[in-house]
């Protein structure tokens, strides 16, 4: 699984409309649980490997990807709304998954901590 991960992570990178880092985080965890090596690769990886950093030390999600990561939600809202056959219970129960989606999204710091130089 964590291999499936990386590859939805990669095509993610060329595609504005996936997000990469999140399927990076999931391939990671997959790693941590089944393979050393892979692990180490992913997290210590030229490209992937910084975010990563980010986020297991201090959970930051970038600006950027806030941005996107909304605007992609509220996008795919509109369109379930006005252009799909889904009924109202199904509109109502996807406004409340974004919402908690947009709640958890909004709740993480943009940066990591300034570093004080008081160590």
């Amino acid at each position: 699984m964590g291999w499936v991960f990386v590859g939805t992570g990669v095509v993610g990178a060329f595609l504005p409309v996936l997000p990469t880092t999140p399927f990076m985080i999931l391939a990671l965890w997959m790693f941590s649980k089944s393979s050393d090596r892979f692990h180490y690769w992913l997290y210590n990886h030229r490209i992937f490997g910084p975010p990563l950093h980010k986020w297991q030390e201090h959970r930051v999600i970038p600006p950027l990807a806030k941005l996107a990561s909304i605007s992609m939600m509220t996008a795919s809202l509109i369109y379930i709304i006005f252009w799909s056959p889904v009924p109202l219970w199904g509109i109502v129960i996807t406004v409340l998954i974004m919402a908690y989606a947009i709640w958890f999204i909004l709740s993480k710091p943009s940066y990591p901590p300034a570093n004080t130089g008081d160590d």
